[in-house]
């Protein structure tokens, strides 16, 4: 990043990017309560440092909306359910509040039967799985949360163009005096919203994220950006590195998420749906919430002990470089949490650019400057 556009980067307090949030969507007309927990969603990816998923996701949130494909009305409905497991309708809203809904549903189920499964279908983006099962977490239980995706952003091994999104994958358990293990997680390389942040930014990509059609890397993020989320050959790869370097693992994982976010719950998949859905139609995304009791399975609170104890043994590992400690999963993000509650959350220029202009379309305030 140049030193002329770190200068010019926006440093916002979370309050008043929930505020910006907020306005944007209230412009849009969606229900006040949903607009409350769909903010409050963004602002905590965007404080754990998760920029590719927070309020950046407001530039395609606006060409659903402009497109007809959201109902910013809809809510949580079950359709089906017992005593461990649910199946929810979105009613192809924005799919952060359902998911809400969807992780608490599961664990309240799990507090009485020690494990359950509660699945959505009808539904949009919904952020960064990670956000959900912390809510778990937070709650004393063990949480796992997977996702079917819109886009096609992933070149299956040995091949070279796109088929599978990025489709991810978390998991979150409690502890005692620990912040909670937390494992969020694209099954390509990166994210493809991570590609966008790049791009935002105007940095180099690094080599193996994204390849062309040729299966040489890309690294110009612009161009990177053109081959993830325009162009019809190249993309990301799986997760384990380029196609030539992975093995089948990243591109079958990615698969395995789809079959419990998408397949299970009654959700689209992306190639055929983009074959046989008008530009009208809903997204029809699915995601997959289990919860389970650690109480199920242990006496009171021995669970939490003997992760806290796994954990400090991993931190304690000696480092190959004493500036870089050793870190288990969540460790980067409450970091991150915490240093951006202190200074603000980093919007770049173009980002900001993007958010004036849908104040503007939507008649909101602008708020961030």
């Amino acid at each position: 990043m140049s030193a002329t556009t770190a200068e010019a980067r926006l440093m916002v307090p979370a309050e008043r990017v929930h505020a910006q949030i907020l306005a944007i969507l209230n412009s849009w007309g969606m229900a006040e309560d949903l607009a409350a927990t769909t903010a409050e969603m963004m602002v905590e990816t965007d404080l754990l440092g998760v920029d590719s998923h927070g309020i950046s996701m407001l530039m395609t949130y606006e060409a659903r909306y402009r497109e007809g494909k959201l109902d910013l009305q809809a809510r949580p409905r079950i359709i089906r359910q017992g005593p461990a497991t649910a199946l929810v309708d979105a009613g192809a809203g924005l799919g952060h509040p359902v998911s809400v809904f969807a992780m608490n549903l599961a664990v309240d189920k799990a507090m009485q039967t020690g494990v359950a499964v509660v699945g959505v279908r009808n539904s949009h983006h919904f952020g960064a799985a990670g956000i959900y099962a912390r809510l778990a977490a937070k709650r004393g239980a063990v949480g796992m949360v997977t996702s079917a995706t819109r886009g096609i952003s992933m070149v299956p091994t040995g091949g070279a163009v796109p088929v599978l999104g990025t489709n991810p994958l978390a998991f979150a358990a409690p502890t005692g005096r620990n912040p909670p293990f937390v494992l969020d997680m694209a099954t390509t390389t990166v994210a493809a919203g991570k590609v966008k942040v790049y791009h935002l930014n105007d940095r180099p990509v690094p080599a193996g994220w994204v390849m062309d059609g040729a299966g040489a890397s890309v690294t110009d993020p612009h161009l990177a950006h053109e081959f993830v989320m325009q162009r019809p050959e190249g993309g990301l790869t799986p997760l384990g590195g380029t196609p030539e370097m992975a093995s089948h693992k990243g591109y079958g994982l990615a698969m395995m998420v789809h079959i419990l976010g998408g397949t299970l719950v009654g959700a689209s998949f992306s190639p055929i749906r983009n074959r046989t859905q008008s530009e009208k139609d809903p997204d029809g995304l699915g995601h997959f919430f289990m919860a389970l009791n650690p109480a199920a399975f242990r006496e009171e609170g021995e669970f939490e002990h003997d992760l806290d104890e796994a954990i400090d043994v991993l931190r304690a590992t000696p480092a190959a470089d004493p500036a870089r400690p050793v870190q288990v999963a969540g460790d980067p993000e409450e970091t991150a949490r915490a240093r951006r509650l202190r200074d603000g959350i980093p919007v770049p220029p173009a980002l900001d650019r993007h958010i004036r202009a849908i104040c503007e379309r939507g008649g909101a305030a602008y708020l961030l400057g």
